[in-house]
């Protein structure tokens, strides 16, 4: 095999390896977006998908761990956090969450 063949099998096998990333970070998206708006409470629903969809697209694979992560928190504590009835604890203070929070707090205003 000579050096542009060689050249053309890694060009292929990288255009491979980004198409399965990209394919990945889709899948994640999906599954955020749906998990967002079926949480379980109807306020949860609202607060977490809106601010979801909003911005879900432009989210980078740390940031989807980040969001996935925060869907794991129970939803009594999220809407308290998110309408601003209690104060984030600071344990659970990552910059998504807080983003998620100032969001929710400008769309909705503090309770």
């Amino acid at each position: 095999m000579n050096v542009n063949q060689k050249n053309s099998v890694q060009n292929k096998s990288d255009l491979a390896q980004q198409t399965s990333m990209e394919d990945n970070l889709t899948i994640r998206r999906k599954r955020l977006r749906f998990r967002a708006q079926h949480r379980g409470t109807f306020e949860t629903d609202i607060l977490i998908g809106d601010f979801v969809n909003a911005c879900v697209d432009r989210l980078n694979e740390q940031e989807l761990t980040d969001m996935e992560s925060i869907l794991e928190m129970p939803d009594p504590d999220l809407t308290d956090w998110l309408l601003g009835r209690l104060p984030l604890p600071e344990e659970k203070a990552t910059p998504m969450l807080r983003r998620m929070v100032a969001a929710c707090i400008a769309r909705c205003g503090s309770s």
